[in-house]
């Protein structure tokens, strides 16, 4: 590992002024960039985190994907304050390098439960009600933390910088096809659900749907960087990838907020209702209340 980050460093030194100029450039926007998703996803996960709180006090069932979610975008956005503060030690700069990575991959996994619990819910009812939920959940949990970090630490100590890309490209791919079967399991189960109002199949897909743009538009590019060769010579695109692996902690904070039940439930039917019409014309048919 020591010896890749070495060539790397020492490949940088060999450009031309021109080529200089333009990464000085791109670091600065990164920079930027970085200081304001901070300054904006620092505070909003600091209160959704205490919104999630207080529905544990008003004894409320805890939504525990989403406390586990909040807490890895709070990692994230803690190791990118390091990355700004620029520490002169390169080893500070590895460690929390690896650490954000972690977060990366673990805030994926309770994306893939969150949308795993929405099609239990409504797909296998019955089992869903019946079943420990909290202590599955806890134990659910501890295996998305720690699956990552063991997963993570085998390719850092097994595989160099450059062998590192298609493993871990690949571990971020794996959630695709979940999200799309969850998806279209969850609507295929609420275009037979009578007792569900047309408000609540509409919320409960746009969540969904909202988890799979979420997944589509900031990960997959970065997945697209590692496995294409052609890719990673492009320069602009490597910056565009690293910027949306960024957004994530701020795209997590919405999926919080649109999961709750409020003034967003018309903005989110206007929104994915075309979407829903195409994937079936069911969904939006049937009454009868239910809680979520």
């Amino acid at each position: 590992m020591e010896d890749s980050f070495i060539n790397i460093t020492s490949q940088n030194r060999s450009y031309d002024d021109s080529t200089t100029i333009y990464f000085n450039t791109e670091q600065k926007i990164m920079y930027v960039v970085t200081c304001i998703i901070i300054c904006i996803g620092l505070p909003l996960t600091l209160v959704a985190i205490h919104g999630v709180c207080s529905l544990v006090r008003n004894d409320h069932v805890a939504p525990i994907y989403i406390i586990n979610l909040l807490i890895s975008d709070l990692i994230q956005l803690c190791c990118m304050i390091v990355e700004v503060v620029l520490p002169e030690d390169s080893i500070i700069t590895t460690i929390f390098l690896f650490i954000y990575i972690f977060g990366l991959m673990a805030s994926v996994g309770f994306m893939v439960c969150i949308a795993m619990e929405r099609y239990l819910f409504i797909a296998w009812p019955l089992w869903y009600r019946f079943r420990p939920t909290i202590k599955t959940s806890v134990v659910v949990c501890v295996v998305v933390w720690t699956l990552p970090l063991v997963t993570f630490l085998s390719i850092v100590f097994f595989a160099d910088l450059d062998d590192m890309l298609i493993p871990f490209a690949v571990l971020l791919l794996l959630p695709f096809p979940l999200f799309i079967f969850f998806l279209h399991g969850t609507v295929k189960a609420l275009s037979a659900a009578i007792s569900v109002p047309a408000d609540e199949k509409r919320r409960i897909v746009a969540v969904l749907i909202l988890v799979l743009l979420i997944y589509t538009l900031l990960f997959l590019p970065s997945i697209i960087l590692f496995l294409v060769e052609e890719a990673k010579n492009n320069n602009t695109f490597n910056g565009m990838c690293n910027i949306f692996l960024r957004l994530s902690p701020l795209a997590d904070v919405f999926l919080y907020v649109f999961s709750r039940k409020g003034a967003v439930d018309k903005l989110l039917a206007s929104l994915c209702q075309p979407l829903m019409e195409c994937l079936t014309p069911d969904l939006l048919e049937g009454s009868g209340p239910i809680t979520i």
